[in-house]
């Protein structure tokens, strides 16, 4: 089970990451060299999926993926036309920082005999956007205002709100291509409201903000659109938490 390895990560204070793949951006040359660099310094997860998809194959970019690795393959899902038997696992997301009924409740309803039947492990994730310095894809597709960056009040009580609505896992999100990342203040008070594990992304652009942001009760950090044109990236991160966050 994929969740149980994120707790037993926590259990042991093992900070891990993911690569984000945009099945749109996934394009051979950029397959073979993340994979390349992955083989060597190997990320804990791959997340595939985004808010939209246009010209991406999920599946393709799944199943090269699973050939080339043993590395967990979790959708992250925009729609609930990314859920695909091919992956190990889904982040089955509630948009707890929102208030649209489609994004907490009603979307998953749909999905929720789709994942049973194609035998994916659901992870049950609250999905919480935060200000990153930019609009996102997100924040436009789902109709949600994000928390301001300089409220961790806010993401913190809402972050508790979701764990205590049996939530597994808490996503807080700045969004693709963000600006700023996510404050190390807003971690910090999201990591004293919550035992759930943290996950981070959004604007993660090198190996110091990504210890910064373990240090302060990251769990996993999150790496995307970084990685396009820096797929070295990787390799920092993996070096800068592996030399124990």
């Amino acid at each position: 089970m994929i969740y149980n390895q994120m707790i037993a990560a926590k259990v042991a204070g093992k900070k891990q990451f993911a690569v984000l793949i945009d099945p749109d951006k996934f394009t051979a040359t950029a397959a073979k060299n993340l994979l390349a660099v992955a083989k060597i310094c190997p990320p804990d997860y791959f997340f595939v999926g985004g808010s939209l998809i246009v010209d991406g194959d999920m599946q393709e970019a799944i199943l090269l993926l699973k050939s080339q690795s043993d590395i967990p393959v979790i959708i992250f899902p925009g729609s609930i036309y990314q859920v695909n038997k091919s992956a190990d696992a889904i982040l089955f997301l509630s948009l707890i920082s929102g208030r649209n009924p489609d994004y907490l409740i009603g979307s998953q309803v749909i999905a929720a005999p789709y994942i049973k039947k194609a035998n994916l492990e659901p992870i049950a994730t609250g999905y919480m956007l935060v200000d990153g310095g930019k609009s996102t894809t997100a924040s436009y597709m789902s109709g949600a205002q994000p928390i301001p960056a300089n409220k961790p009040e806010i993401a913190a009580c809402t972050a508790m709100a979701g764990e205590m609505l049996g939530m597994k896992a808490i996503y807080v999100d700045a969004g693709s291509g963000a600006i700023n990342t996510v404050s190390a203040e807003m971690v910090q008070a999201i990591r004293q409201a919550v035992d759930i594990p943290i996950i981070v992304g959004g604007g993660i652009k090198d190996g110091y903000t990504a210890i910064n942001l373990a240090k302060n009760g990251a769990d996993i950090l999150v790496i995307g659109n970084a990685i396009e044109s820096n797929v070295t990236l990787v390799e920092e991160i993996y070096h800068a938490l592996n030399l124990k966050a």
